[in-house]
């Protein structure tokens, strides 16, 4: 442990600059946020003219017909438009925010609703969650008008929507309510640690961090996950048996097995896993369970499985623990810097909590982000590879075909979700954490091609 804080103080007197150089933070903070924004535009107008091609890429061409070609073409292009808009606007309020002062302001009228209730500045913590919520009422009240456009306009003109106008407020509600009855206790253990631990917080504060995710993992299916959509065991059939056979096979500590009702607000499909390590749950929505056959499913599941087969969620969370470390190893600098936050027009009675550093920390996101999709693109080639392969794992010749049926289940998923077929690359390695449905196909097809040909060669 000493040896951490040695290394941490050396990090410390490298960024030591932080408290002593006149830097004008907010004018770096706005020109690197713009930055960020007008290459995501950017990236955009790269994409959009592929939405005008006429045909589909040529490994698809057998599997799109002319009509859902174009209504994927015409849903992707408004779906772009309504990226760019959105994003300029989001980012022009993130920045008037930022100019003129709503942090500031934000802190500053926490202050003055505890102090109604009797409590002065020297309650930190109760400050900082009053500040929060301050800062969520105003980020968040210009977001519900494009939050129902996107649901309403948009999604109801390419066919998704299924939320109604009051589930809609409702959800937003629910929504608020949890991140209300989370976030707060939360964020107070976060700064009653930060305070507790003094200068040596970064580990303290990484255990608190790892613990909580752990416990979401549990607390998000049980009892979040319910107040939206509903769970059910999936019906005794052809898939529930293919399903507990394929995961009595690889082992997988299969607990219990649930079909979603995702078709209550939209018509998208797609299947997950959850759990801790010794008890998993697998749930399917009803819209793929409709949409595909059994076998298809299966090869969805069997993909499911690689991931949880290679620990792809464990080396999630490995990366994210670093990742959480190097926005801690670095907090201590500007914390310790009094100008920074007066670059934010913070008076000098609010230098103190580390709740007000937030707006820096978008620096880095943009860079780490592409880092992740990279990584998360690695994990989906190799659990696509894994459901090829599973025959020989299982010595199962029956599943001789799973790379074939992963195929057409991908191909389903993507027409009924109107998934975008040309992609420019630099946009898909910006934005994208899966492989485009064309590169799979061809990946899936030399999977299954040197699995055949490995066969051949054993006969």
């Amino acid at each position: 442990m000493d040896l951490l804080h040695s290394q941490l103080a050396v990090l410390q007197q490298k960024l030591s600059f932080v408290a002593t150089d006149p830097i004008d933070w907010k004018f770096y903070v706005q020109a690197f946020s713009w930055g960020v924004t007008l290459f995501e535009s950017y990236l955009l107008l790269r994409q959009y003219p592929l939405y005008s091609k006429t045909s589909p890429p040529e490994v698809l061409a057998d599997h799109f017909d002319a009509k859902a070609f174009t209504k994927s073409q015409n849903y992707g292009k408004d779906k772009a438009k309504f990226s760019l808009v959105t994003g300029l606007f989001k980012q022009a309020l993130d920045s008037a925010m930022l100019h003129y002062g709503l942090y500031a302001f934000a802190w500053d009228m926490g202050g003055r609703m505890i102090a109604y209730f009797g409590y002065g500045s020297e309650y930190e913590i109760l400050q900082s969650l009053a500040f929060a919520i301050v800062l969520f009422v105003i980020s968040s009240i210009p977001s519900i008008p494009l939050s129902a456009y996107q649901t309403f306009v948009l999604e109801e003109k390419h066919g998704f929507n299924k939320t109604t106008p009051t589930l809609f407020v409702t959800d937003l509600l629910k929504s608020w309510a949890i991140g209300f009855i989370i976030g707060m206790p939360f964020l107070a253990a976060f700064l009653y640690v930060f305070g507790w631990a003094g200068d040596r917080f970064v580990p303290w504060l990484m255990a608190f961090l790892l613990a909580f995710q752990i416990i979401m993992v549990i607390i998000y299916p049980t009892v979040i996950q319910p107040l939206f959509n509903k769970l059910s065991p999936l019906k005794e059939g052809e898939l529930r048996t293919r399903t507990e056979s394929l995961a009595t096979k690889l082992k997988f500590p299969l607990k219990h097995l649930y079909e979603i009702d995702g078709s209550k607000r939209s018509s998208h499909s797609n299947a997950y896993f959850f759990g801790l390590p010794w008890s998993k749950h697998i749930v399917i929505f009803d819209t793929l369970i409709k949409e595909s056959k059994p076998d298809e499913v299966e090869a969805v599941l069997a993909h499911e499985l690689g991931h949880w087969y290679h620990m792809h969620p464990t080396k999630l969370l490995c990366v994210s623990q670093v990742h959480i470390f190097t926005i801690l190893a670095m907090f201590p600098a500007f914390l310790h810097a009094p100008q920074f936050l007066r670059a934010f027009d913070f008076s000098e009675a609010s230098l103190c909590p580390p709740t007000n550093h937030r707006c820096i920390l978008a620096i880095p996101e943009a860079i780490i982000g592409i880092g992740l999709n990279f990584l998360s693109r690695q994990f989906e080639w190799e659990a696509d590879r894994f459901a090829c392969e599973i025959q020989e794992r299982l010595s199962a010749p029956e599943m001789k075909d799973m790379g074939e049926r992963l195929s057409r289940a991908l191909i389903t998923l993507h027409v009924k979700n109107l998934s975008t077929l040309w992609v420019d690359w630099l946009y898909s390695a910006y934005h994208h954490s899966h492989p485009t449905l064309t590169e799979r196909l061809k990946a899936l097809q030399a999977f299954q091609a040197k699995m055949d040909s490995a066969a051949k060669k054993e006969l």
